[in-house]
């Protein structure tokens, strides 16, 4: 007979989704083994074998659930005022989803590559998903400057998740008043620079 799923089954693969985030970010994927994934999550490790199989099936679940969540929030955002304003407004959502996902963040930067590669690739398309947002939204401040250039765009969006990565490696900590200010420089910075051009 088959085991039921527990009521608060969605609840327990969250935290241990988060555990194993913190685990995987702080002893790296390698290091981290079942036993200890299970007692940073308060239970058994028979009780984690219950949620999943491997650290694998684990690991690409932080980070499935992760830039899933993440490509949602930037990629629809509803873009509705003029190409500036839509700029200034998805650089500071891109910040503003960073907030809480620090060890996240850090298995995103480092674990992705012990996965196999079909899932690389599904997360990568996430992550490409959120460059494209980016790279119109940059595009339509000044077309005619990106027209035949496609490749002065890409370093244009990319120096942009530069320093808003920047800022979470070295202000990860900071509250939603100071991402703010730092997404708005952010924001004057490349609006400065894209109509200078």
């Amino acid at each position: 007979m088959a085991r039921t799923i527990a009521k608060d089954h969605d609840k327990k693969r969250l935290s241990i989704l988060k555990a194993a985030a913190k685990t995987f970010a702080t002893e790296g994927f390698d290091g981290a083994s079942m036993s200890q994934l299970a007692r940073e999550c308060g239970i058994s490790k028979a009780n984690i074998y219950h949620y999943y199989g491997s650290k694998d099936a684990i690991l690409f679940d932080v980070l499935d659930a992760y830039l899933s969540t993440l490509r949602d929030r930037v990629c629809n955002l509803p873009l509705i005022d003029t190409p500036d304003k839509n700029l200034r407004a998805l650089i500071a959502e891109i910040l503003m989803a960073y907030q809480g996902a620090d060890y996240e963040h850090q298995v995103q930067a480092g674990g992705m590559s012990s996965l196999p590669q079909d899932q690389q690739t599904l997360l990568r398309s996430y992550q490409r998903d959120m460059v494209r947002s980016l790279n119109d939204a940059i595009r339509a401040v000044n077309p005619d400057s990106f027209a035949d250039d496609k490749e002065k765009l890409r370093n244009m969006t990319m120096s942009v998740f530069g320093m808003l990565n920047w800022y979470y490696m070295w202000n990860s900590g900071a509250g939603s008043t100071a991402r703010e200010t730092y997404a708005n420089h952010v924001a004057d910075l490349t609006l400065g620079g894209l109509t200078s051009m």
